[in-house]
Protein backbone atom coordinates (compact mmCIF):
# COMPACT_ATOMS: atom_id res chain seq x y z
CA UNK A 1 0.00 0.00 0.00
CA UNK A 2 1.65 3.39 -1.18
CA UNK A 3 0.29 6.67 -0.39
CA UNK A 4 0.08 7.25 -4.18
CA UNK A 5 -2.70 4.06 -4.42
CA UNK A 6 -4.45 5.92 -0.92
CA UNK A 7 -5.12 8.78 -2.96
CA UNK A 8 -6.58 6.56 -5.83
CA UNK A 9 -8.61 4.66 -3.71
CA UNK A 10 -9.41 7.37 -1.57
CA UNK A 11 -10.60 9.77 -4.46
CA UNK A 12 -13.12 6.55 -5.74
CA UNK A 13 -14.22 6.02 -2.63
CA UNK A 14 -15.01 9.93 -2.41
CA UNK A 15 -16.33 10.19 -5.88
CA UNK A 16 -18.54 6.80 -5.53
CA UNK A 17 -19.83 7.97 -1.78
CA UNK A 18 -21.09 11.04 -3.23
CA UNK A 19 -22.70 9.31 -5.99
CA UNK A 20 -24.13 6.68 -3.52
CA UNK A 21 -25.65 9.24 -1.40
CA UNK A 22 -27.41 11.28 -4.25
CA UNK A 23 -29.08 7.66 -5.23
CA UNK A 24 -29.99 7.46 -1.75
CA UNK A 25 -31.73 10.97 -1.92
CA UNK A 26 -33.20 10.82 -5.09
CA UNK A 27 -33.22 7.35 -6.52
CA UNK A 28 -34.24 4.76 -3.62
CA UNK A 29 -36.13 7.33 -1.79
CA UNK A 30 -39.42 5.93 -3.09
CA UNK A 31 -38.22 2.10 -3.50
CA UNK A 32 -37.31 1.45 -0.35
CA UNK A 33 -39.17 2.12 3.38
CA UNK A 34 -37.57 4.51 5.31
CA UNK A 35 -35.42 2.48 7.50
CA UNK A 36 -33.87 1.24 5.03
CA UNK A 37 -32.86 4.41 3.80
CA UNK A 38 -31.39 5.25 6.44
CA UNK A 39 -29.03 1.87 6.49
CA UNK A 40 -27.98 3.27 2.81
CA UNK A 41 -27.14 6.76 4.57
CA UNK A 42 -25.47 5.29 7.29
CA UNK A 43 -23.07 3.24 4.46
CA UNK A 44 -22.51 6.65 2.53
CA UNK A 45 -21.86 8.47 5.95
CA UNK A 46 -18.95 6.05 6.41
CA UNK A 47 -17.99 5.63 3.67
CA UNK A 48 -16.86 9.23 3.10
CA UNK A 49 -15.37 9.55 6.39
CA UNK A 50 -13.00 6.53 5.54
CA UNK A 51 -12.41 8.24 2.10
CA UNK A 52 -11.49 11.46 3.70
CA UNK A 53 -9.40 8.82 6.02
CA UNK A 54 -7.33 7.42 2.83
CA UNK A 55 -6.39 11.01 1.73
CA UNK A 56 -5.47 11.59 5.53
CA UNK A 57 -3.33 8.68 5.65
CA UNK A 58 -1.27 9.56 2.36
CA UNK A 59 -1.10 13.24 3.35
CA UNK A 60 0.56 12.08 6.31
CA UNK A 61 2.67 9.40 5.01
CA UNK A 62 6.32 11.31 5.61
CA UNK A 63 5.41 11.33 8.92
CA UNK A 64 4.21 8.07 9.87
CA UNK A 65 6.21 4.95 10.51
CA UNK A 66 5.39 3.42 6.34
CA UNK A 67 4.84 -0.29 7.46
CA UNK A 68 1.85 -0.07 10.09
CA UNK A 69 1.11 3.44 7.82
CA UNK A 70 0.20 0.84 4.94
CA UNK A 71 -1.60 -1.43 7.50
CA UNK A 72 -3.88 1.60 8.35
CA UNK A 73 -4.41 2.09 4.88
CA UNK A 74 -5.34 -1.21 3.59
CA UNK A 75 -7.75 -2.15 6.79
CA UNK A 76 -9.51 0.79 6.28
CA UNK A 77 -9.97 0.36 2.68
CA UNK A 78 -10.92 -3.19 3.79
CA UNK A 79 -13.32 -1.68 6.73
CA UNK A 80 -14.96 0.34 4.46
CA UNK A 81 -15.92 -2.26 1.71
CA UNK A 82 -17.06 -4.90 3.88
CA UNK A 83 -18.88 -1.75 6.20
CA UNK A 84 -20.27 -0.28 3.48
CA UNK A 85 -20.62 -2.83 1.04
CA UNK A 86 -22.61 -4.90 3.04
CA UNK A 87 -25.23 -2.29 4.38
CA UNK A 88 -25.94 -1.37 0.78
CA UNK A 89 -26.41 -4.85 -0.44
CA UNK A 90 -28.40 -5.40 2.67
CA UNK A 91 -31.20 -2.30 1.19
CA UNK A 92 -30.78 -3.23 -2.56
CA UNK A 93 -31.28 -7.22 -1.39
CA UNK A 94 -33.47 -7.39 1.31
CA UNK A 95 -30.99 -10.20 2.75
CA UNK A 96 -30.55 -8.93 6.12
CA UNK A 97 -28.30 -11.81 6.95
CA UNK A 98 -25.80 -9.18 4.52
CA UNK A 99 -26.42 -7.23 8.40
CA UNK A 100 -24.19 -9.65 10.33
CA UNK A 101 -20.91 -9.15 8.22
CA UNK A 102 -21.44 -5.36 8.62
CA UNK A 103 -19.48 -5.10 12.19
CA UNK A 104 -16.46 -6.92 10.96
CA UNK A 105 -15.91 -4.10 8.77
CA UNK A 106 -17.07 -1.32 11.52
CA UNK A 107 -13.92 -3.21 13.65
CA UNK A 108 -11.79 -3.31 10.53
CA UNK A 109 -11.84 0.54 10.62
CA UNK A 110 -11.24 0.72 14.35
CA UNK A 111 -8.68 -1.00 13.77
CA UNK A 112 -7.13 0.89 11.02
CA UNK A 113 -7.85 4.23 13.17
CA UNK A 114 -6.13 3.03 15.72
CA UNK A 115 -3.27 1.41 13.51
CA UNK A 116 -3.16 4.64 12.33
CA UNK A 117 -2.13 5.92 15.75
CA UNK A 118 0.93 2.84 15.69
CA UNK A 119 2.12 5.15 12.94
CA UNK A 120 2.59 8.05 14.50
CA UNK A 121 4.33 6.35 17.77
CA UNK A 122 6.48 4.50 15.40
CA UNK A 123 7.66 7.36 13.23
CA UNK A 124 11.12 8.34 13.80
CA UNK A 125 10.32 11.51 16.24
CA UNK A 126 6.87 10.92 16.88
CA UNK A 127 5.61 10.51 19.93
CA UNK A 128 6.61 7.84 22.70
CA UNK A 129 4.01 6.46 25.28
Amino acid sequence: MSPRFLILCGALVLASGVAAGAFGAHGLKHLVTPDLLEVWRTAAHYQLIHGAGLLLTAALWARLAPAPAAWAGGLMLAGLLVFSGSLYALVLTGARVLGAVTPIGGLLMILSWLTLAWAACKARGGPRL
